[in-house]
């Protein structure tokens, strides 16, 4: 929803002076949220920030990144560059969000495929019935042989519900997973095909879909270095080394 009225505002020129009553009162922070929210009424955002140019704060919302005037008239949608450096300064931010909101997140609702003395760990996010996913698994051991950790969040593509309000299976499937005796046995089962047994449990599957959302996740399986870089899709293990080296994440 979010991106779409941000594609309206590039197509449209808008600025987004939006109803944003500033009285003078009201702090940067709460003028750029009210900003926002006028513009997109029951968005969640997630984060606001002084951004690195003047003027500016940085605001994260359902999986996007903006950047909005201290003053609440004008929203900037687009990477922003440092010419200097020639960085992506957007990256930056949304690396920074990613570490510091999966690092919330506690090893035990996720799904952890380690060898002894990891040099990398990774989040992957990930789908039982994902055909990529199911590729990327059938190499768990030459990962974990090459010093790489995957620790797998739950990312059920089909989302929580369907249109009628229902459960999805792929939800249901993943769940199942999550409540198994031994996940790590259930886990690499539905990757090979095997539909779990029927389980359920006090579970973290469906905030895992929601954590994705806000760090920006639209597919699996989506791959994050522990510095909050992301690094992609489907890769193998050579692939993965050659992307966590150039990530400039450090190894454990």
């Amino acid at each position: 929803m979010f991106k779409k009225w941000l594609l309206a505002l590039c197509v449209s020129g808008f600025a987004l002076n939006a109803c944003a009553a500033n009285d003078g009162a009201a702090s940067p922070e709460n003028t750029v949220r009210k900003a926002v929210m006028s513009l997109v009424p029951g968005v969640s955002v997630d984060s606001i920030k002084p951004a690195p140019m003047p003027g500016f704060y940085q605001v994260i919302a359902s999986g996007q990144l903006v950047y909005v005037s201290a003053d609440g008239k004008y929203m900037l949608n687009g990477d922003l560059i440092d010419l200097a450096t020639k960085k992506n300064i957007s990256d930056d931010g949304w690396a920074d969000y990613r570490k510091a909101e999966l690092a919330k997140l506690p090893e035990s609702d996720r799904i952890v495929f380690s060898p002894a003395n990891p040099r990398y760990r990774v989040t992957v996010f990930t789908d039982v019935n994902c055909a990529y996913c199911r590729a990327l698994h059938e190499h768990i051991a030459d990962f974990n042989k090459a010093g790489i950790a995957l620790e797998y969040v739950a990312w059920p593509r089909d989302g929580v519900t369907n249109p009628a309000g229902h459960n999805t299976d792929t939800y249901n499937e993943m769940v199942s997973v999550w409540c198994a005796a031994d996940r790590k046995a259930a886990f690499t089962q539905a990757k090979e095909g095997r539909k779990p047994k029927s389980a359920t449990c006090d579970n973290p599957v469906k905030n895992e879909f929601d954590l994705g959302v806000r760090l920006g996740v639209s597919g699996t399986p989506t791959i994050i270095a522990e510095d909050g870089t992301m690094l992609g899709g489907y890769v193998t293990p050579e692939q993965m080394l050659q992307l966590l080296s150039k990530s400039g994440a450090k190894g454990s």
